[in-house]
């Protein structure tokens, strides 16, 4: 049987806890990482609703998108809410686990998730997160030496990119030095000038890595003294970051987008409202999962056409719809519940392909969004700037 570790291994490489932001709060809640399990529940909240299906279902753990204690506290007494939750789920030998702003800003993630239900394609982040910071050794080594050499500052760490190892850039020519008189050179004697037919290498490491990386070579080079070059590449954009911009397959109106976003995500009372012309075309879609309203000026400096998120703002909603020229852009707001839940679906799925049949995993069916009625109001007018389609 598995152990929650490897669980939990998985999940952190897929959504690793570094790109959450200061203020959030992933990763366990309560559980033992050395207990088995051999069933997950998948949902977006840990409610009462939710962790009673985990424990009837036998789940020994409950992987939610949300952290159940996001704020700081100082106790879990079973008098309190949530307190209550975290004492029945360790009574049941139930371990809880959230993936929060680090699964938004992963690739894949949440904001993926999203554009893949709205059919977006060439899709990138909103507000992409650096690349990791990237070195680059250059050293110069004997011909016969050079094989050994990178094997080693690989093992180290070094010639990673993308799916390829042991990347790296050779050239020969002749290196030239003179040994002291209190120098033990591997080639040459003290006093004489030396001419070696050497390799150039180059390879790229990840900025962390240099320590070992150096080490590695100091250790691996057949010379007393090594010469070498360490240049730190400039800062890049990633994939992974907060939301995502892409277009659809052909242009629709605003009215037809809203109406394609109510039925791609999942059912709520709240459904799906837009802000903005009716009629206007968009092709190109922002969309962030959960709140989203401080990305709407990244979105629109970045050319969208309509916007979809979350919990947005009276004011800055009717800023941006009031918008004219090549700034103006139309806003979808969907239930905060509903532009999340199609995540879990993606994790499931990685979590099978993962573990296949030494896992069973299920996604929790529950609405845990906190709307349970809508009753619309009279339509608004066609000049009126917003238009409800839930």
């Amino acid at each position: 049987m598995l152990e929650l570790r490897e669980i939990l291994a998985a999940v952190d490489e897929w959504y690793p806890p570094e790109l959450a932001e200061s203020w959030d709060a992933p990763g366990l809640t309560c559980g033992d990482r050395a207990e088995p399990v051999d069933a997950v529940l998948l949902a977006v909240d840990a409610v009462p609703a939710t962790v009673a299906q985990a424990i009837d279902g036998g789940a020994q753990l409950l992987l939610t998108h949300h952290p159940l204690l996001l704020r700081g506290v100082h106790g879990v007494p079973a008098e309190h809410p949530k307190g209550a939750l975290v004492h029945r789920m360790i009574r049941a030998g139930v371990a809880h686990y959230a993936a929060h702003t680090n699964a938004d800003a992963a690739r894949p993630g949440v904001a993926d998730a999203l554009a893949d239900r709205l059919g977006l394609t060439g899709t990138r982040p909103l507000e992409p997160l650096p690349a990791e910071p990237l070195d680059k050794l250059v050293t110069f080594v004997p011909v016969a030496d050079a094989d050994r050499l990178l094997d080693a500052l690989a093992a180290a760490g070094a010639g990673a990119i993308g799916d390829y190892d042991r990347c790296a850039w050779t050239t020969e020519g002749i290196g030239t030095f003179r040994p002291g008189t209190g120098a033990h050179p591997a080639i040459g004697r003290p006093g004489e000038i030396a001419r070696v037919p050497e390799t150039r290498l180059e390879i790229v490491l990840p900025r962390c890595r240099r320590d070992a990386v150096v080490a590695a070579l100091r250790a691996a080079h057949p010379y007393e003294e090594v010469a070498f070059d360490v240049f730190e590449h400039a800062a890049l954009p990633s994939e992974r970051g907060a939301g995502r911009i892409g277009e659809l397959g052909s242009a629709l109106t605003l009215r037809q987008f809203t109406a394609l976003a109510a039925a791609a995500l999942p059912a709520t009372s709240w459904g799906v409202r837009a802000a903005g012309d009716p009629d206007r075309p968009v092709r190109v879609v922002a969309v962030c999962g959960g709140a989203g309203g401080s990305l709407t000026d990244a979105a629109r400096q970045a050319g969208a056409d309509a916007y979809l998120t979350a919990d947005l703002r009276h004011h800055p909603a009717l800023e941006a719809v009031t918008e004219r020229g090549p700034r103006a852009m139309a806003l979808v707001d969907a239930a905060h519940w509903a532009t999340e839940a199609p995540w879990l679906d993606v994790a499931a799925r990685r979590l099978r392909d993962r573990f296949g049949a030494a896992l069973r995993v299920e996604v929790s069916a529950h609405v845990t969004d906190p709307w349970s009625l809508h009753v619309p109001s009279t339509v608004p007018s066609a000049a009126s700037p917003a238009v409800s389609a839930s």
